[in-house]
């Protein structure tokens, strides 16, 4: 798994990025997660657990 950082936008002169975490479809298939679902996460040092809303 990767985490890619993008540029989201410019604004002014200020730039926002966003995250993309790179997913194996084996992973997506064991956990039971499709494409297109909301999720939400819990985070604490070093972790980051994702889950199903």
């Amino acid at each position: 798994m990767k985490i890619q950082k993008v540029l989201s936008r410019k604004y002014k002169d200020k730039e926002y990025h966003k995250f993309i975490l790179v997913i194996p479809e084996e992973e997506m298939r064991i956990a039971g997660i499709k494409e297109g679902e909301d999720l939400r996460a819990e985070s604490k040092k070093g972790e980051i657990k994702i889950k199903r809303k």
